[in-house]
């Protein structure tokens, strides 16, 4: 990263010293963006005296821990290792007591912190991750950039104003692509009438090459095609045409810091296939969900456990999630294969909860309801899920557009509507058939954890 700075690096610091008051880096994952911007922060706090600047996100505890606790210490060990430094870790601020100025950490999320943190002015603002940033909070806290810095050389010149934005590119559809590449009002769609104070620069992994671990490249360029678009190349990507879900939504509400509420209940959701425990390369997977609902009232997606495999493992890979969650039942789609999915189930481990449920309706008409709840921050995923984001994006109002079947996004869906009754078509009590068929169970689970 540093303090040599790579050739895109150099020329993105060209961009942050210039005129525009407005600077957005987007690119792919470890390009050197929030470094560099919390370098160019640093450098502006200590050439201007008590002046403020502040580094903003929408969860707190994300910027205290990426920001506050990594970036902002690395930066300041490599790049101005003789400049002293305070961070008070009460009201998470960073002194400087050469220019008696100071570097704030907000998260939108806390409202107390943020009236308190943003009824200061600052000469300098960041949004970080600007994914999870809606346009309406933006314009909230650009209202704060407004203090009046000096600078301390000869001439005592005012500090111009900027505020710097990082994102790793979603959808064109986000309001960082209309403001920045479009140059139109994101709201209005009107063109900005002050378009030149808007500047943006690409900045991807393979331009930080030199200062990341061996065989990292590698492993973005094997991740499934959407995220590749987005973490390894660093592009806007395109929405299918009437798509349910919409990548920025699941982003804006995604956990990451693994703070939970208590559940109020707990659901493992399966969608079923034909495939078996052999032979089954070709076969469609078992989509495995675990989704809970907390006390909060919001859906939140546990694991996928999603295995391609017959009934002796997927059964198992099933209850061992249930003993695992402590859930309070299994939900089977009925329209494969019918009761069969309770009867693994319960061959699996006796006495378990199981409800079985029955599409009376198509894929994406049982899905819209859902992606609304995930528009409205009621669903939630905990950590990132690759493949069943990738069938999720692929669910449009006229259909399935993806290339093959969406067995993790069925499960997903099966889940949540358990979880909330009533919106699609809603669980039904198990028939109880006169003669259970056998089905011969064994082997081990094969389990899939895509928690990020």
């Amino acid at each position: 990263m540093f303090p040599s700075l790579t050739a895109k690096q150099l020329e993105a610091n060209e961009l942050l010293a210039g005129i525009p008051t407005h600077t957005l880096l987007y690119g792919g994952a470890r390009s050197g963006k929030t470094a560099l911007f919390v370098r160019a922060m640093v450098i502006r706090a200590l050439k201007a005296k008590r002046t403020r600047h502040a580094a903003v996100r929408f969860r707190f505890t994300h910027v205290k821990e990426s920001i506050g606790m990594y970036t902002l210490p690395k930066v300041m060990r490599m790049c101005f290792p003789g400049v002293r430094y305070k961070m008070n870790q009460s009201d998470w601020f960073a002194t400087f007591p050469d220019s008696d100025s100071e570097l704030w950490l907000a998260g939108l999320d806390d409202k107390d912190r943020t009236e308190k943190v943003l009824g200061k002015e600052f000469a300098t603002i960041l949004l970080n991750e600007c994914s999870q940033i809606g346009n309406a909070a933006r314009n909230m806290v650009k209202t704060r950039l407004a203090q009046n810095g000096v600078m301390s050389l000869p001439g005592e010149e005012r500090l111009p104003l900027h505020m710097y934005y990082d994102i790793n590119p979603t959808t064109r559809a986000h309001w960082t692509h209309r403001l920045f590449i479009q140059k139109v009002d994101p709201d209005t769609r009107r063109p900005l009438e002050d378009a030149s104070n808007y500047q943006s620069m690409q900045m991807n992994p393979v331009d930080n090459a030199e200062n990341l671990p061996p065989g990292y490249l590698h492993e973005l360029q094997t991740l499934p095609a959407r995220l590749q678009r987005r973490f390894y190349m660093g592009e806007y990507g395109d929405l299918a045409p009437g798509a349910l879900f919409n990548e920025d939504h699941l982003d804006l509400w995604r956990v990451m810091d693994g703070k939970l509420p208590d559940f109020q209940r707990v659901v493992v959701a399966i969608d079923p296939s034909g495939s078996g425990d052999d032979d089954n390369a070709d076969n469609d997977a078992i989509g495995i969900m675990v989704a809970a609902l907390g006390i909060d009232g919001n859906g939140y997606l546990l694991e996928d456990l999603t295995v391609k495999a017959g009934p002796a493992t997927w059964g198992k890979v099933a209850t061992n999630a249930f003993e695992r969650h402590r859930a309070d039942t299994i939900v089977g789609e009925a329209n494969y294969g019918g009761a069969m999915v309770g009867y693994v189930i319960k061959s699996s481990r006796a006495n378990t909860p199981f409800t079985l449920v029955n599409a009376t309706r198509g894929k994406a008409v049982r899905a819209a309801p859902i992606s609304s709840l995930v528009e409205q921050g009621k669903v939630r995923l905990v950590g990132y899920y690759p493949e069943l984001e990738e069938e999720l994006s692929g669910f449009t109002v006229n259909g399935y557009a993806g290339s093959n079947s969406p067995n993790r996004a069925d499960a997903f869906v099966w889940a949540m509507s358990s979880l909330f009754p009533g919106i699609v078509d809603g669980p039904r009590p198990e028939p109880k058939p006169e003669r259970a068929p056998v089905y011969l169970l064994g082997g081990s689970p094969a389990q899939q954890n895509w928690m990020g």
